[in-house]
């Protein structure tokens, strides 16, 4: 999983890397233009942001997402603990609230049912797709009892595909996603890597749920392949 922090106070933001690390990836972000511009890019399972930031408030960030008809799960974070404050997030999209000062406990509980409603087993650690399962913590996949032979980039590839299954991904999307903003290749890499996934993936069967969009990107699809 893939958390965007949107945080200006940089030790809390620091605290909450620190917190979740060990579970989750991380991007960090200081002020509300530079997070919505990274949370526009769609890559992340959740985002946790803060209201009271620089340049742009975590309310106008949210609106902005939501108009996009970005999903992507919203915690947000207020030193305050009134009613008006939740309401209006709740209004303009969040998932979920949590008061400054917080226990950790309570942040991972949070995002553990965050991940449940979006359908991730928390307590595995692992993912699904028809009787393809993905063990998020040791990088295995399997399907029945027989492991399928992946790489590190196509078990992140897949990952990602399960995550928004039923959804076209762009090539970019996945780019930005598995290699990063700064990698020094290309978006050609992304079809070596989904070509490579479909040939691991045929002898089960399985090849068949990867849908290609020319020209745009990939669905993993529950009613089986074809190019569009």
């Amino acid at each position: 999983m893939k958390l965007l922090i949107i945080e200006d106070d940089q030790y809390l933001s620091e605290t909450i890397r620190e917190t979740i690390g060990d579970i989750y990836e991380t991007e960090q972000a200081f002020d509300g233009e530079e997070g919505l511009f990274l949370a526009e890019q769609n890559i992340f399972d959740c985002i946790i942001l803060d209201i009271m930031l620089p340049n742009m408030n975590g309310y106008e960030v949210l609106k902005q997402l939501r108009k996009k008809n970005i999903s992507t799960p919203v915690i947000m974070l207020t030193a305050k603990d009134g009613i008006d404050d939740k309401i209006q997030g709740f209004k303009v999209g969040a998932d979920d609230y949590i008061v400054k000062p917080f226990h950790r406990e309570e942040l991972m509980l949070r995002l553990e049912a965050i991940i449940r409603r979006a359908g991730g087993n928390f307590e595995e650690n692992a993912i699904s797709f028809k009787e393809l399962k993905l063990n998020l913590k040791n990088k295995t996949a399997s399907i029945g009892e027989e492991l399928v032979n992946l790489n590190g980039k196509q078990f992140d590839l897949l990952e990602y595909l399960i995550n928004n299954k039923n959804s076209i991904v762009t090539k970019e999307q996945i780019f930005d996603r598995i290699w990063g903003f700064e990698s020094d290749t290309s978006t050609t890499v992304v079809e070596v890597y989904a070509s490579k996934l479909r040939k691991n993936l045929k002898k089960f069967g399985y090849d068949q749920y990867i849908k290609t969009f020319r020209g745009l990107g990939y669905m993993l699809s529950e009613n089986g392949e074809g190019n569009v």
